[in-house]
């Protein structure tokens, strides 16, 4: 198994199937083109390979730097594939990301998972050493008024 970052239009369609498993509301062109502004704001696609070449699970990562968890790796996406999850792919992938950011100087790794998500939280919590630290909010603004 190995862990690569995805950086071409092919390796990002490959990927898609996986990333829809999480993303389900994408559709593969909405995908596609949100991909290349994330890539300029510094998000990067990792993908973990079997055996075999194919991708079992991805992340979507990017470092960032703020007040309270300083400098860091923010997790946007974390999947792996559904008919092979528990097989310890998440965790080989998670634990790489650590890993990255420890070399990239890095304090931490955060990330947020929707409330939904129960096996994730035990995931996080019980096998990787996560702690749950605060509660994100949303807010869909509408569109902005038209001037007359």
């Amino acid at each position: 198994m190995n862990v690569e970052e995805l950086t071409t239009a092919a390796e990002w369609r490959e990927a898609y199937a996986v990333m829809r498993e999480l993303r389900t509301h994408l559709a593969l062109e909405d995908y596609l083109a949100l991909l290349e502004p994330m890539r300029r704001e510094g998000y990067r696609l990792l993908a973990l390979r079997d055996d075999h070449g194919a991708i079992v699970a991805l992340a979507g990562i990017i470092i960032l730097t703020n007040f309270y968890d300083g400098r860091h790796v923010y997790v946007y996406d974390l999947v792996t594939r559904s008919d092979v999850r528990s097989q310890g792919y998440g965790a080989t992938l998670l634990r790489q990301v650590e890993a990255l950011a420890r070399r990239a100087g890095c304090g931490k790794v955060v990330l947020s998972s929707g409330v939904q998500r129960v096996d994730a939280h035990r995931f996080y919590e019980q096998r990787m050493g996560y702690t749950r630290a605060s509660y994100v909010f949303r807010k869909t603004l509408s569109e902005p008024p038209t001037q007359e």
